[in-house]
């Protein structure tokens, strides 16, 4: 079966400026000679902050709700006045029809979101997503999924997220990818890392490369700082 998202390519369109600042993040300059290929039910990216990995996750995102048409109201809020205008020199491969379901969770417009799913409640008794946590109401609406199977872009839902939480999530992850649905996730969670079955790719001076949960480096940073907080606490 094909997945929602098999493949991203740069395709430079009108109005494309080659002296835009993105193109000198690694992994877009990556992107940019090779592309990117998608070929696991779940994606997840990490690496430090500055290496791309939201620049890489809000292209994406918006990339793919400009395929969707009417239904993009319900699977991204739209985008922030920081983002860039990569995702229109983007093209993305995959199943088609393009699957309409999933969604862009990240922290900025989440709130927005959970609105479009709030204006559609049926029953009086059907939950208010804004009127819980953030992190309740985070994990309650990819628990309750109001959208079809399709393909989840998460940027960083750590930040809602407590240990047990980011557990549950996991759990939930792995029932939309049974019932057919595709993650990509980029995080500095550990735990959200070890997602069973993920294909590891972390962002750096290189651009993208693959690796295991044991040595990606957010992994060694957090087990050894475990292993010894004073040695990095003595420091500050």
């Amino acid at each position: 079966m094909t997945l929602p998202l098999s493949r991203v390519e740069f395709t430079p369109r009108r109005g494309f400026d080659p002296a835009s600042w993105y193109l000198q993040v690694p992994v877009v300059a990556e992107i940019v000679r090779t592309g990117l290929d998608f070929d696991s039910p779940v994606t997840v990216i990490v690496g430090e902050n500055g290496t791309g990995k939201s620049t890489l996750m809000e292209a994406l995102a918006a990339c793919w709700a400009f395929g969707l048409g009417a239904a993009d109201a319900m699977w991204s809020p739209g985008g922030g006045a920081q983002d860039t205008d990569l995702h229109k020199h983007l093209t993305c491969h995959g199943a088609r029809p393009r699957p309409q379901g999933g969604c862009f969770l990240r922290a900025e417009t989440m709130h927005g979101l959970f609105e479009s799913a709030d204006a559609r409640r049926v029953r009086d008794t059907d939950v208010v997503y804004n009127a819980l946590s953030h992190g309740q109401s985070f994990l309650r609406y990819v628990a309750d999924r109001p959208v079809a199977v399709g393909l989840w872009l998460m940027d960083e839902p750590e930040a809602a997220l407590s240990f047990q939480s980011s557990l549950a999530l996991i759990s939930v992850m792995k029932e939309l990818v049974e019932e057919g649905s595709q993650i990509v996730m980029a995080t500095h969670s550990p735990v959200l890392a070890a997602m069973p079955g993920a294909r590891l790719l972390e962002l750096g001076e290189d651009g993208l490369s693959s690796t295991t949960w044991e040595e990606a480096q957010l992994v060694r940073d957090w087990s050894a700082f475990f292993d010894a907080p004073d040695r990095f606490l003595r420091h500050l």
